[in-house]
């Protein structure tokens, strides 16, 4: 499985949890090592989101993935 399968396949992983909330994100592209997600509906705009995308997703990528990934928002 390529890289960019691997962060879609753990993305998918954590929609579930996000969409409890009333939010989702979208994944928007993989360059190199940077991951670019967009986070929709009660997410956007959350105090919390730019929290969710390095101590949730990005720990997550990096523990399942590769530790050399960082997630922005895009």
């Amino acid at each position: 499985m390529e890289l960019e399968e691997k962060v879609k396949d753990i993305l998918e992983k954590v929609r579930p949890q996000l969409q409890a909330d009333g939010g989702d994100l979208e994944f928007i592209k993989l360059d190199g090592n940077t991951v670019t997600v967009r986070l929709q509906g009660a997410c956007q705009g959350c105090p919390g989101a730019q929290m969710t995308l390095k101590m949730g997703i990005e720990r997550l990528l990096k523990k399942h993935v590769d530790e050399n990934l960082e997630v922005v928002p895009g």
